[in-house]
């Protein structure tokens, strides 16, 4: 959190706006992702990348199923989102990565890429659940009590933790990810259950 806003790079600039994370090293704002990243090269006589890769047009045979498997971004499980968040670009990036798959195995990059557009329905104030037992599942609960680990699309960023307690890590926004219910020996005053968030990574 205390470096939110001050850093830059290919990672973005740490500022909850995916909009504005192509920025250049001359701190230019650009659409095109290869002059993004030609931009921050370590060594100048480093050749630029100008050759665009497509992953559907160097696998065709993939591009209907990664199409048929991208589609649930601009299905009526966002519906609620489409208006605030554009589903095209994510349906887009998500049908080129799927390309990229090996269609006899797990598809990591297909929930990746769903994923990253429920994220920004969240920030959005959409909270979209999409996974399900057979897309993109998340197994917490299968393994643990309903007390234990719960999985949830949204965490509440009011939600009090074990740290906020000693007045850490308050601020946080709604993230997916598993949670779990601790308790917290205190006084008689403040022993109480509250929710610990374990888990943002997912």
């Amino acid at each position: 959190p205390i470096f939110k806003g001050k850093v830059c790079g290919l990672c973005g600039n740490f500022d909850d706006k995916s909009s504005n994370d192509l920025l250049t090293r001359n701190m230019l704002e650009v659409s095109n992702v290869r002059e993004f990243a030609n931009s921050w090269k370590f060594k100048g006589n480093c050749p630029d990348e100008e050759k665009e890769i497509n992953a559907c047009s160097q696998n065709p045979y993939r591009r209907a199923w990664a199409e048929k498997r991208c589609y649930r971004i601009k299905s009526e499980v966002f519906q609620d989102c489409h208006s605030k968040v554009d589903p095209i670009p994510f349906y887009e990036a998500c049908v080129n990565d799927v390309c990229s798959c090996d269609t006899g195995g797990d598809c990591e990059s297909f929930c990746t890429a769903v994923s990253a557009y429920a994220q920004e329905c969240n920030k959005a104030g959409s909270c979209i659940h999409w996974r399900t037992p057979d897309i993109c599942p998340i197994f917490c609960d299968n393994y643990h009590t309903e007390d234990e680990w719960q999985y949830k699309p949204c965490g509440n960023d009011e939600m009090p933790t074990c740290n906020s307690i000693y007045n850490m890590y308050t601020n946080i926004t709604h993230l997916e990810g598993e949670f779990n219910v601790c308790l917290f020996h205190g006084n008689e005053t403040d022993r109480r259950y509250i929710t610990q968030l374990l888990q943002i990574y997912v």
